[in-house]
């Protein structure tokens, strides 16, 4: 998440069919819920459970525009920093000018792309950004989106990362929502909720929750799609940084010590 606690409201139209997971049918490991006055314990597949909860008050998000994967991964750059509405902008600028394409991007002289994404932010250095990425794509993958998104998950996030510009919630939105990889996006709002109902540490790295809940769930596309949709709903409008609203929240009878009740 950008510092200062924008973020962007990526919404997504492709579910149409949402995961359903009955009790037993597939049985996620456990989650470990952490415990200040001594050793962890285990608690039930709890992440599941959160899952349940949310998608049960607030059903499904329908995330992330985009007409195109290559759409989406210039979205998810661009997102940086910023707020959809300015991201939403520079694509139509970009699609006006017929410019979103792999090529298109290449091409275009990079003081003119970032006149037409300047409502992102750091507009230069996402230029920069893009033009890399595209330069990524043609010498590694012949300018394929189809052949890289065709690369085993773990070797393409790998490299994906090896990318100047592109960090690990980046890499993971280009997998997860352009690439249909199985691959679960981690940003504040995960942090924020998690530790809180005390899943995660404020010193647990990006690796360390993405793993929690990719070991915690079902392996499914759609689901961590509408998790991390739901939870970014969850963290903008209930455990807010600032005064949450525990009391109205989905996940408040899930809150550790039975604390909720507080807003």
């Amino acid at each position: 998440m950008p510092p200062g606690g924008r973020y962007l409201a990526k919404e997504m139209s492709a579910l149409h069919q949402l995961p359903q997971f009955e009790p037993g049918s597939e049985p996620a490991p456990q989650t470990v819920r952490l415990d200040a006055s001594g050793p962890s314990r285990v608690s039930q597949p709890i992440l599941l459970s959160y899952y349940d909860a949310l998608f049960a008050a607030h059903g499904p998000q329908h995330w992330w525009p985009g007409r195109t994967p290559f759409e989406v991964i210039v979205g998810a750059i661009l997102t940086q920093n910023t707020s959809w509405t300015n991201v939403e902008r520079c694509i139509e600028n970009l699609r006006r000018e017929k410019l979103l394409t792999p090529r298109g991007i290449e091409t275009v002289a990079p003081a003119r792309l970032a006149r037409l994404i300047r409502s992102s932010g750091y507009f230069r250095q996402k230029a920069k950004k893009l033009k890399t990425f595209v330069r990524f794509l043609r010498e590694a993958y012949h300018g394929s989106l189809t052949k890289m998104f065709d690369t085993s998950t773990a070797i393409l996030r790998e490299r994906l990362l090896e990318v100047h510009g592109i960090g690990p919630e980046t890499a993971d939105s280009i997998l997860l929502y352009a690439g249909k990889h199985p691959v679960f996006v981690v940003d504040a709002y995960s942090r924020r909720i998690l530790e809180r109902h005390e899943l995660t540490e404020a010193k647990h790295s990006y690796e360390h929750i993405r793993q929690l809940f990719e070991n915690s769930l079902p392996r499914s596309v759609a689901l961590y799609n509408e998790f991390h949709a739901l939870i970014v709903h969850t963290g903008k409008h209930y455990c807010r940084a600032r005064n949450p609203r525990c009391g109205e929240c989905a996940l408040n009878s899930l809150l550790p010590g039975r604390i909720a009740g507080a807003s």
